[in-house]
């Protein structure tokens, strides 16, 4: 699934592309596209046309665009799941297989295509926060902010980190305490902090926290200037470009890989339905967890 790197490439395609261009029609082609959509498809075409879109805004892994005009006080919110891609692309460009949603404008220049193979995103209309000058879907005002947010609190982070009853792991997926890290990001910055996934919160001291908070906050940045992480052609930008971060990665996918800093070989563990990667000698099982 993408992650905070790959959600802000296509947040920043967003804002040079459709900011400022006039909604003229909206093709809904598969109504789970907009499954979230109380009053269905006819609904969020109607909400759409005719708004003009601003600035592209994003909080973690979700995407959103202001909307002025007949939209006043409401936002376009999309998710991209598993496989969703926002694309722009000139009209003339064959619709592609797994198209699920067209935005056109009055400007008759290039559309915006929503485009999901496996359906697990989607898009909405939805109201803003009364006053949010960001317009910030209601929906999403629970998540928190994310580590590259300048508006990101890092000591109340590591405050509430080290409060936390749970693991790390679990800690950094958490998207009421810190948004945006996923398990690939969360694998990258638990290995450049030498922790083991299952440390405890309670057991870090606030040095060991704030390091932590750190590295996300790089591996994400240095994840960012490449394109973000893509292991298949369903993450792109909006232009269709893959990012080639994975070839950077120092734990997550590389199972049996040699660590890069102390040659163990390193391991992957079933995790929560998903897998944890970590090198066993540098990111050590923690005491009271070693026997079982």
């Amino acid at each position: 699934m993408p992650e905070l790197p790959e959600v802000e490439v296509v947040r920043r395609g967003l804002a040079n592309w459709v900011a400022g261009r006039t909604v003229a029609g909206v093709q809904v082609l598969h109504p789970r596209a907009v499954r979230r959509q109380p009053a269905g498809p006819a609904d969020f075409a109607a909400r759409l046309t005719g708004t003009t879109l601003g600035s592209a805004q994003r909080r973690g892994k979700y995407l959103w665009v202001p909307l002025s005009g007949a939209g006043t006080g409401f936002s376009l919110l999309g998710h991209l799941g598993m496989s969703g891609q926002l694309l722009v692309q000139d009209p003339t460009v064959p619709d592609e297989t797994h198209l699920r949603v067209r935005l056109r404008f009055t400007d008759g220049g290039r559309e915006l295509r929503f485009v999901d193979q496996r359906t697990f995103g989607g898009l909405a209309v939805e109201e803003a926060e009364d006053g949010d000058p960001e317009g910030t879907p209601v929906s999403l005002a629970h998540i928190a902010r994310d580590p590259l947010d300048p508006r990101f609190d890092d000591a109340a982070f590591v405050a509430a980190l080290r409060a936390r009853r749970t693991t790390v792991k679990r800690a950094l997926l958490d998207q009421t305490l810190i948004s945006g890290v996923g398990n690939i990001y969360a694998d990258e910055a638990l290995w450049r902090s030498r922790l083991h996934y299952d440390r405890p919160t309670g057991s870090l001291t606030r040095p060991q926290a704030a390091v932590l908070l750190a590295h996300a906050r790089d591996v994400m940045t240095a994840a960012l200037a490449v394109g973000g992480t893509s292991f298949d052609s369903l993450y792109v930008n909006v232009n269709g470009e893959s990012g080639y971060f994975s070839r950077d990665l120092d734990a997550y996918g590389r199972e049996h890989e040699p660590c890069r800093r102390c040659g163990t070989p390193i391991r992957r563990a079933a995790w929560m339905n998903r897998s944890s990667y970590f090198c066993p000698r540098c990111q050590r099982v923690p005491r009271a967890r070693s026997g079982g």
